[in-house]
């Protein structure tokens, strides 16, 4: 009796369905598997940014920047006013200390100082004067003195002879006792005399001083008045270029206002702006540098003004040594401002990450390059290129730097 074969090839509809059922099976496993626990995101690696954790040398320091300015200027102001008659320079020009800008003139001004002029004149003549009234009333009081020294000594002389008299009944009682009330009256008119002239000698001492201090107080007014005069004729007070000069001839020029300025180029400053994130930060003598023809320039904080303007406060930085040849007035420059000193640390490169984590956690790739954990990390100081990191890492982690805006929260990132 024959016997019917079946076809091999029959059995491969039954296997196909089940390797299929197989499959999903074990995607839906996995799946469960890496859903276990973790959170886990699939990334592209090139998108992303890499920095591998070292030790090195870490500065703080902000960028700011700064304009040339020279080390000094001074205001130039009219000290008297007046109307422009001569104008000595112009714009621009390089003077010396004293070189003549401008020659105002003022009537008024001469006109005061002819009159105290010759009020000082009146006054040195009436000076004079009371002088020598004083010495002519000093000599009358001592040619009387003389006077009443001579009369007192022939009295004295009289009085003598007729005590002699009286004594022996030559004259009268009365003829002796007159005799001696008018040498009485003599020595008291002496004594009187005396006190006249001590007082009058105190008295033309004490107004000659007044004369001579009312004098000297002319005098000096008069100088004053005299360098008014002087000032008509504007000078440059140190050497350095002149800017601002815009007075024409003939122009009336109003007392205390700015005419011009000298600048200083024997050397220059640089003020640079500072963000007032900053203010208690900043010293005098702190440091910075900024790069200029191939070379570092070192600088030095020698000012600092606290008014805080739209955000910012500046501060005047000196060169510690000669200032750059070439570098002009007005350029802008960069300059690192250091904030600490230079010192080893654990290095992390700055990135997008920060905005997000704010320097808490990061992802780190593992050793096979495939897979990054978050991991807590803390991060203390920061300059522009690093973070100084404190916690978390260790030498050789290679981290994900760029921006994890995309990444929500996971817990792990799959790198493809």
């Amino acid at each position: 009796m024959d016997r019917k074969i079946e076809k091999k090839g029959l059995r491969w509809k039954r296997i196909i369905p089940i390797a299929l059922v197989v499959a999903l099976l074990g995607y839906l496993g996995l799946n469960l598997y890496q859903n276990s626990g973790k959170s886990r995101l699939n990334v592209q690696t090139e998108r992303l940014l890499f920095d591998t954790v070292h030790q090195g040398i870490f500065q703080e320091f902000i960028p700011v920047t700064g304009a040339v300015l020279p080390i000094k200027t001074v205001l130039i102001g009219a000290v008297e006013g007046g109307r422009v008659e001569r104008k000595f320079v112009e714009d621009g020009v390089f003077l010396n200390a004293g070189d003549p800008i401008l020659e105002l003139s003022n009537p008024d001004l001469q006109m005061n100082y002819l009159n105290q002029e010759a009020n000082i004149v009146a006054q040195i003549n009436q000076i004079r004067s009371n002088t020598l009234l004083m010495e002519q009333q000093s000599l009358n009081l001592k040619e009387t003195a003389l006077s009443v020294d001579y009369q007192i000594d022939l009295l004295s002389k009289r009085v003598s002879r007729n005590k002699s008299l009286y004594g022996d009944g030559v004259i009268a009682e009365v003829e002796f006792q007159e005799t001696e009330d008018e040498l009485k009256h003599l020595e008291r008119r002496k004594k009187l005399m005396k006190q006249t002239i001590a007082r009058d000698s105190a008295s033309a001492v004490l107004q000659q001083q007044q004369m001579e201090n009312s004098l000297d107080l002319m005098e000096r007014n008069l100088e004053i008045a005299g360098k008014s005069l002087e000032s008509l004729t504007i000078r440059a007070p140190i050497d350095g270029q002149l800017s601002g000069l815009t007075a024409e001839l003939g122009e009336l020029i109003v007392e205390g206002s700015q005419i011009a300025q000298l600048d200083d180029l024997s050397d220059f400053k640089i003020r640079v702006q500072i963000d007032e994130f900053y203010i208690s930060r900043i010293f005098t003598g702190q440091l910075g540098s900024f790069p200029f023809a191939g070379e570092r320039y070192d600088l030095s904080i020698q000012k600092i003004y606290p008014q805080v303007i739209n955000g910012a406060f500046a501060a005047d930085m000196t060169f510690t040594k000669a200032a750059p040849e070439g570098i002009k007035r007005g350029q802008t420059v960069s300059v690192k401002l250091e904030l600490s000193a230079q010192e080893e640390a654990l290095l992390l490169a700055r990135g997008g990450f920060y905005q997000t984590t704010g320097g808490n956690w990061v992802y780190v790739v593992d050793a096979g390059g495939t897979v990054a954990h978050k991991r807590d990390i803390k991060v203390n100081r920061q300059s522009p290129n690093y973070y100084e990191v404190v916690g978390g890492l260790e030498p050789g982690d290679v981290v994900i730097t760029s921006s994890y805006e995309n990444f929500g929260d996971k817990d792990e990132l799959i790198l493809k």
